[in-house]
């Protein structure tokens, strides 16, 4: 038994999505319907998975606007925080605001998740962090036994998550990490939404804004 794990960077806004899978089972979880639904399923086919269910980290439209393909033309279940849900309606004016014109609003979670909750398909646990600040309702999703975090968009290499847009809040984001991140142990790798992965120890040691914060 082992667990996979295959990231796709794309979209405007060069954004990862992760595909995590039960290489037993060939089950698969998507992290982050971020686009382009036919390039990820096309990503999933080539290693023989199947997606059965997709996590949104949080509800700004670069991270759901393969959500509501996905669901329609392949019934592939759709979960975020229960705090997302009004930012998951407000998708479309997101897409005037960035000039992408009015996009189609994502489908409501087929469930809302907790903090602490844990998400289970075959081999795979997702524990649900509840890290607000860039973005209400939203999550990081840790696998424990594993040690890889998957930070949507908290916590990046040397940089944190912008909090200008709206719902944005530079102090809770601070909270969010210092309390729910900085945590963990060194070792544990981190996927983010944006950019390259970078480690728990890596960033305790020289993120400037958690360095700011000693």
């Amino acid at each position: 038994m082992s667990i996979a794990i295959k990231s796709l960077t794309l979209g405007a806004f060069a954004t990862n999505a992760y595909l995590v899978a039960d290489t037993a089972t060939k089950n698969a979880l998507l992290i982050d319907p971020v686009d382009s639904p036919d390039l990820i399923l096309a990503a999933a086919a080539e290693e023989g998975w199947s997606i059965k269910m997709m996590v949104a980290t949080h509800a700004h439209l670069d991270h759901v606007l393969a959500a509501a393909a996905l669901k329609e033309q392949w019934q592939i279940p759709f979960v975020a925080h229960k705090e997302a849900a009004p930012l998951l309606q407000e998708v479309p004016l997101q897409g005037l605001y960035f000039g992408l014109g009015k996009l189609p609003a994502p489908p409501e979670s087929d469930k809302r998740l907790e903090d602490e909750e844990t998400i289970i398909l075959d081999s795979i646990e997702l524990k649900c962090l509840y890290t607000p600040g860039h973005a209400p309702g939203h999550i990081s999703l840790l696998m424990e036994k594993e040690g890889i975090l998957f930070s949507g968009d908290t916590l990046f290499a040397g940089s944190i998550g912008r909090t200008d847009l709206p719902g944005g809040d530079h102090a809770l984001l601070m909270r969010s990490i210092l309390d729910r991140l900085m945590p963990l142990d060194d070792a544990v790798t981190v996927l983010p939404g944006h950019m390259g992965e970078t480690t728990i120890g890596h960033e305790r040691r020289t993120n400037p804004f958690l360095l700011a914060h000693r």
